[in-house]
C-alpha cells in the first residue's frame, strides 16, 4: 500500500473532513461514506502533520445510458413510451430520466410505478437495475394535457445514472416535437 507523509494545515483538514459523509453533500442513492470525499483515504490523521494513508483510487463505473421510444398526441391525449437501456460496459443500479413537456398536464393523473411528478410539466421515471448490454426498462405513460394543444414538445434527459461515467451522453438526451396528428414520433 502506498504511504505518503503529508503536512496538512488545519484549514485544509477541515475542508476534507467536512466534505465526507454526513456533510449533506451526498450523491443521490449513495450509501453512507459514498458521497463527496468518499474514497479519499482509508484513514485521515487527526492532527496537523500526521500521516495520511491513501487507498487505491477507484475510477467511476462506465456505462452508456440510452433512452428510446415514441410519443403520440391526439385530442389532448399524450401517449409516451420510454425505454431506458444500458449499452455497457458496466451494470447500473438504475437511471432516472426527466420528461419535460411544453404544455401543462392535467392534475390528478396516475403514473406507472417508478415514475413521479416533478410539477405540472415534468415527470421523473427511475429504471430498474440495468445490466450492461442488458434488457431495457420500459414505462408507458398515458397522459392528458390541459386543453387541446396543436402540438407538444417533449425533452427527455438522464438526471441520474447511478454515478457512472457516460462517455456517450448524446443518446440519453432527446427533443421531440409532437403535432396532434395521432402519429407515433420516434426518438
Amino acid at each position: 500500500m502506498h504511504r505518503a507523509m503529508m503536512v496538512v494545515s488545519a484549514a485544509a483538514m477541515a475542508v476534507v473532513m467536512g466534505a465526507g459523509s454526513g456533510s449533506g453533500v451526498e450523491a443521490p442513492g449513495a450509501d453512507a461514506g459514498e458521497g463527496v470525499g468518499a474514497g479519499f483515504g482509508e484513514r485521515v490523521g487527526g492532527g496537523v502533520g500526521q500521516e495520511v494513508e491513501h487507498g487505491p483510487e477507484r475510477a467511476p463505473a462506465e456505462a452508456d445510458v440510452a433512452h428510446h421510444g415514441h410519443v403520440s398526441l391526439w385530442s389532448g391525449r399524450l401517449a409516451v413510451r420510454l425505454s431506458t437501456g444500458n449499452h455497457g460496459p458496466s451494470d447500473l443500479t438504475g437511471a432516472t430520466a426527466r420528461l419535460s413537456f411544453s404544455e401543462p398536464l392535467a392534475v390528478g393523473q396516475k403514473l406507472p410505478a417508478g415514475c413521479l411528478w416533478g410539477g405540472d410539466q415534468v415527470v421523473y421515471c427511475q429504471s430498474k437495475a440495468l445490466r450492461a448490454d442488458g434488457r431495457d426498462s420500459e414505462f408507458l405513460l398515458d397522459l392528458r394535457t390541459v386543453g387541446n394543444p396543436a402540438e407538444v414538445s417533449v425533452d427527455i434527459a438522464t438526471v441520474w445514472n447511478g454515478g457512472a461515467q457516460d462517455l456517450n451522453p448524446d443518446n440519453d438526451k432527446h427533443h421531440v416535437l409532437v403535432p396532434a396528428t395521432g402519429d407515433l414520433y420516434i426518438y
